[in-house]
């Protein structure tokens, strides 16, 4: 994105000029690396400023260039620097340092998911700190937990890391895991290290039911009410910043880079009585569009209960992109969306974002939505 020439703010006229000057400053930069686009998409970008977010631009995303490396540190040495950041809790009887943890279950039953983060492809190490990167992995896999209904005890992360990565690299990607776990009172407990040509981060998330039954995506019936717990739309209003080359709004960035699932409210809304319930990571028609499949129903939401938050609308009308795209499809927030009983009154942190009727598929204000609905990791967007 270029800034407009003299000649042609002038052209514009004066009101057009105010809104230039409130929206970009006129440093400019290029990154670290030379791209601060997506893979091939932006190579000419550069990086610019918001003037209200000069203390979120100027802070560090590369990591130290002086460090020992892992093929220096070692495995062992290397695993002992990163199982340190790692603290227990009542669920486990054995941690890190032997051949496989061992934790409680109460209920007899353990959810478990995981997921995986490459380097490049779901974070790049110019835009995200270690730490961050820690959270983002940490989060993906504890919002599952949550969407059943459970609470999250444990994480098992296997890391895949090139010879030449620092060291303290590592370190910092499991302050970030740990800190994101304690937050929601799970542990990391164990995992793996190898040497691999990508940087790679897999999860392993574990959770205790607590007596109850499983909240599948199958149990929406036609008359329940559709509901949101969380933000939608943030990560990926950020992550279009990010690709534009710019490094604010922060509050859009920082929630690209640490999301913030709403843990407690899954379990909240098992209490109360959902009938289905899912992770929004890919966006929100689409995952949607998962739990109406699975429970044979139709869904419907409603654009208007879903308030474009001023950082949103402003980095929108810069871009030139519409901001209720990034609310009907951006994915990675980890918000919850679930189908209650319309006469449940909905937990603290739910709002009522539509309706569920006999049928299949999924409209918006009564209309099928035209164009991708999400993401897809293999096709791109849906």
């Amino acid at each position: 994105m270029r800034q407009a020439s003299k000649r042609q703010r002038a052209e514009k006229g004066p009101a057009d000029e105010k809104r230039h000057q409130r929206i970009w400053t006129g440093t400019e930069r290029r990154c670290a690396n030379g791209d601060t686009g997506g893979p091939d998409r932006f190579p000419n970008a550069v990086e610019r400023r918001l003037r209200s977010d000069v203390e979120t631009v100027n802070c560090p995303r590369l990591e130290p260039t002086v460090s020992e490396t892992v093929a220096e540190v070692g495995e062992f040495r290397l695993i002992e620097r990163f199982t340190r950041h790692f603290v227990t809790t009542d669920a486990v009887v054995l941690g890190p340092g032997d051949d496989a943890a061992v934790i409680t279950a109460p209920d007899g039953r353990v959810v478990a998911c995981t997921d995986m983060l490459v380097d490049g492809r779901h974070f790049r190490r110019d835009w995200c700190s270690a730490a961050d990167v820690g959270h983002k992995a940490a989060a993906a896999n504890l919002a599952d937990i949550a969407s059943m209904g459970a609470r999250p005890t444990a994480l098992l992360v296997a890391v895949s890391a090139p010879q030449d990565l620092p060291a303290e690299w590592l370190e910092g990607l499991a302050s970030g895991l740990a800190t994101e776990s304690a937050g929601c009172g799970a542990a990391v407990i164990g995992g793996d290290t190898t040497r691999g040509e990508q940087l790679t981060v897999t999860v392993t998330a574990l959770g205790d039911l607590e007596g109850r039954a499983p909240v599948t995506r199958g149990g929406a019936k036609p008359g329940d009410v559709l509901a949101l717990a969380g933000k939608i739309g943030w990560s990926a209003a950020g992550l279009n910043v990010l690709s534009r080359g710019f490094r604010s709004p922060g509050a859009l960035v920082g929630a690209y880079r640490r999301p913030q699932p709403p843990y407690a409210a899954g379990r909240d809304a098992a209490l109360m009585g959902v009938r289905a319930m899912i992770d929004i990571s890919d966006g929100l028609l689409a995952d949607v569009g998962h739990l109406a499949k699975a429970s044979g129903v139709a869904i419907d939401v409603d654009s208007g209960t879903l308030d474009i938050p001023e950082p949103m609308a402003n980095a929108a009308e810069a871009l030139g992109v519409e901001a209720r795209k990034w609310l009907l499809t951006g994915g990675e927030d980890h918000a919850l969306a679930a189908a209650f009983p319309s006469d449940v009154l909905l937990p603290e942190g739910w709002r009522r974002v539509g309706t569920i009727a006999a049928g299949a598929g999924v409209t918006v204000d009564g209309n099928r939505w035209t164009g991708p609905t999400g993401w897809d990791h293999f096709g791109g967007a849906e």
